[in-house]
């Protein structure tokens, strides 16, 4: 640290609707008495991040001035989706929710263990040179994991593993997830794979359906093919899963999922109800792959509920300490079951760079970029 500053990317909206990303330097931050200060050496565009890097902004708009680490970035923001963003107006704000680095400096001499250590962090300003936090919500890897492989320690692994705990917290014994072939969804077909929990991972390309099944996935289904509703009850039957993840949002996929449900819980029903089967379905949404509105076709009787999941508010419902023993979980398994893999290393510069910026604002599958912010 031969220079007291600190790079990092930032995000900001104008009330001209005119989206900006830039670098912005700022001082290094001392590490108050609970905190440690860490080197970021790596951290995820994740779907979540790109909410606030880039938010409802038109891609297609995009214009640089500037060079390197000078360049600007902007976007227009369509005019009905503006009023979306009041609250952030003319906001300079930083962005990435997790990383991973080496603890370089700590604030009290009870945490002078952790300096040199590789941890993994959540906790927002990820995509910045240096970085301080409260100790306590770092993972601390174990000896010989990189920056790189902690880097994705919070988000994905976390999410995967409070589907499989809120489908035993709501008392259902398997589950749905879409988006299936995503990092995060790779993870969850290990998961459940070792606790022995039913799952049907729905995915949108036959490619995926041979990648998940050589993962060992039982039930795959292809919802782009003609037979999808078909194979989607067939594994729902078979499974008895009456509990879904969507991370598309929009679009009819949802509705499918309860109406695939209703049909399953019909065909193994002993009698006629004429308000639908009695099972109760449930449907939550967690991502917004799909911007289109969610679209419901009301197929699948009374007993259902569709509603959202976010991952902060399940950390609060399991309490501290069933937390800390998922965050050990995964910093146990972060070479194995919570294994992210990335196409492409990025610096704060290359951020900024229209090439990178059209592939990793697509969000798709296999092209999950990592910057890291000392390259």
């Amino acid at each position: 640290m031969s220079e007291n500053i600190s790079k990092q990317i930032r995000s900001e909206v104008t009330k001209e609707g005119k989206l900006l990303i830039y670098i912005e330097s700022t001082e290094i931050p001392e590490p108050k008495e609970d905190e440690v200060l860490i080197k970021i050496e790596a951290s995820p565009i994740n779907p979540s991040d790109l909410g606030l890097l880039i938010g409802p902004a038109d891609v297609s708009s995009m214009s640089v001035s500037g060079e390197g680490e000078a360049a600007v970035v902007t976007m227009d923001i369509p005019e009905g989706l503006l009023r979306m963003l009041d609250t952030r107006l003319d906001q300079s704000l930083p962005v990435g929710n997790e990383g991973g680095g080496v603890v370089v400096k700590a604030g009290s001499s009870e945490l002078e263990d952790l300096v040199g250590k590789t941890v993994g962090v959540a906790g927002g300003s990820m995509y910045s040179q240096y970085r301080c936090v409260n100790a306590a919500s770092c993972f601390v890897m174990n000896e010989g994991v990189t920056s790189a492989e902690s880097a994705s320690c919070f988000v994905n692994p976390l999410t995967a593993l409070g589907m499989v705990e809120t489908m035993r917290l709501e008392n259902h014994s398997g589950l749905v997830h879409t988006a299936a072939a995503s990092n995060l969804g790779q993870m969850l077909i290990k998961i459940c794979l070792d606790e022995d929990v039913p799952l049907v991972n729905i995915v949108r390309k036959e490619e995926h359906v041979t990648m998940l099944t050589g993962l060992g996935a039982k039930y795959v289904c292809n919802s782009s093919k003609e037979t999808f509703m078909q194979d989607l009850v067939k594994a729902l039957v078979e499974t008895g899963a009456t509990i879904g993840f969507d991370a598309t949002g929009g679009g009819k996929l949802a509705g499918q999922i309860l109406t695939a449900m209703e049909v399953a819980a019909n065909q193994t029903a002993t009698e006629y109800n004429r308000y639908g089967s009695n099972t109760f379905k449930q449907v939550y949404i967690y991502g917004g792959l799909d911007r289109s509105p969610t679209t419901l076709n009301r197929a699948f009787g009374f007993s259902w509920s569709l509603g959202g999941w976010l991952l902060t508010p399940f950390i609060g419902r399991v309490g501290p300490e069933r937390f800390e023993e998922l965050k050990q979980k995964v910093a146990d398994e972060i070479k194995t079951t919570f294994a992210s893999h990335y196409t492409k290393e990025i610096s704060l510069a290359e951020v900024l760079q229209p090439e990178n910026i059209e592939v990793y604002a697509k969000q798709a599958t296999g092209e999950k970029y990592l910057i890291n912010p000392n390259k």
